[in-house]
């Protein structure tokens, strides 16, 4: 990987104290960065931008595969025992044991 040479000014950076105020100027932008509360709400309110793609946040991106049916479904403590013994991602492994049984049967 090829590194860029930093243009930022990193002992004026390292010069700044957390209890310095940030010049400000309304023009600037559309919140005053010394004010904890509105850089909390503008913040909260922004877009991310993950590969040139906007992705707002609290919603899912579009599937890679159908989604899955949400169901509520009891099982036997051993059978939930089991799966989660091996860890994060028991219940794709029960889909995918449920899976297979069908596919065996068919």
């Amino acid at each position: 990987m090829k590194k860029t040479k930093s243009e930022s000014d990193w002992n004026r950076v390292l010069a700044i104290k957390d209890s310095d105020t940030i010049p400000y100027d309304p023009e600037d932008g559309p919140y005053d960065p010394n004010d904890a509360e509105a850089t909390r709400a503008w913040l909260l309110s922004a877009n991310v931008t993950r590969h040139g793609k906007v992705v707002r946040r609290g919603k899912r991106g579009p599937q890679k595969t159908p989604t899955k049916k949400l169901v509520s479904l009891r099982l036997s403590p051993e059978v939930i025992e089991h799966f989660k013994a091996g860890g994060p991602g028991w219940q794709t492994r029960i889909d995918s044991v449920l899976t297979d049984a069908i596919r065996k049967r068919a």
